[in-house]
């Protein structure tokens, strides 16, 4: 029946356009109004150009790897520590609710959620800071996560907005769209609430030790600190005609943050881990510098690294 497959694939364009044009907000990226890629390629007649960069993604290498990075704890014994891929995926659902609820385009923000982390190198932010660490002293440069993850989605040609967002999950420089601003906001919701999560289970944490006025406002539990925080974001942003939080609840957010770097990401747990992380990311640094590589060839090597992988290949050189 290929005469019926092309029917469907000839109105496909304009039945997404007429959607998008009754659904959506005035605020939303339009799937067919992409400012475009970094090469030029034919359409696919059944995706939309931003639901091509998500498939492309979940292909990917760079994306199956996430699932040997951890987030906090290096390689843990046990199967329900979170992993950079599960943070992905939560990360993804959070804010495709998020975007339904304001009327945004879905697409766009499912295709930087799960390339948001693909850049991340292993040991979470332990091995991010001893990368950019050891390039610094030999090299004179830096290393960013997020840089890398853009550099990724460059090779992999998506679209203009979609590596807008994965480039400004984090750092300095706000998204160019709602959907990019909406990523970056529930990166940290989920990382915050997941984290308190893993770390209790860990047993280097107890519940009880949590902010309690923060407890008391965002909620006892994960999913109810995650439900009050999606509640605010989507109320606040829709009030605001932009991707905001209310200041009490914001600021809340952030002092669970703090005490997680204080506490957790930088106690005296962590400084081990972080040890262990530091002396394997610089031992394989040092030795790929040995071998005559340049930095990019480094950096791509050590970023594409799961933990496991990175403690095997250092082994192997003792």
């Amino acid at each position: 029946m290929p005469e019926l497959a092309g029917r469907v694939a000839d109105a496909f364009e304009a039945q997404v356009r007429e959607y998008e044009d009754g659904r959506l907000s005035p605020l939303a990226v339009r799937s067919y109004e992409t400012r475009g890629r970094l090469r030029d390629e034919d359409d696919c007649r059944l995706r939309t150009p931003f639901q091509r960069d998500r498939d492309r993604i979940l292909h990917s290498k760079p994306f199956r790897r996430l699932k040997g990075k951890t987030q906090v704890f290096i390689d843990p014994a046990g199967d329900h520590y979170r992993t950079r891929m599960t943070h992905t995926l939560e990360t993804t659902a959070i804010a495709r609710g998020v975007a339904r609820a304001l009327q945004l385009n879905e697409d766009l923000v499912e295709a930087i959620g799960l390339g948001h982390d693909m850049g991340h190198p292993p040991f979470g932010h332990a091995g991010e800071e001893a990368l950019d660490t050891a390039l610094q002293d030999r090299f004179g440069r830096s290393f960013r996560h997020n840089e890398q993850s853009l550099r990724i989605a460059e090779s992999l040609n998506l679209t203009e907005e979609v590596r807008d967002g994965i480039l400004t999950h984090t750092g300095p420089q706000a998204p160019l769209t709602q959907e990019g601003k909406i990523v970056r906001i529930v990166d940290r919701v989920a990382y915050i609430n997941h984290d308190i999560d893993d770390a209790v289970r860990f047993g280097i944490l107890d519940s009880a030790a949590l902010p309690q006025a923060e407890v008391a406002l965002l909620g006892d539990r994960g999913s109810r600190r995650i439900d009050t925080l999606v509640h605010d974001l989507v109320e606040s942003s829709k009030q605001a005609g932009d991707i905001v939080q209310s200041e009490e609840i914001g600021e809340a957010m952030l002092a669970l943050r703090g005490f997680m770097f204080d506490h957790v990401y930088l106690g005296p747990h962590a400084r081990l881990e972080q040890e262990r992380a530091r002396a394997t990311v610089r031992r394989i640094f040092d030795h790929r510098v040995e071998r005559g590589e340049d930095p990019e060839q480094i950096v791509e090597f050590i970023s594409g690294m799961t933990d496991r992988f990175a403690l095997t290949y250092v082994a192997e050189l003792a």
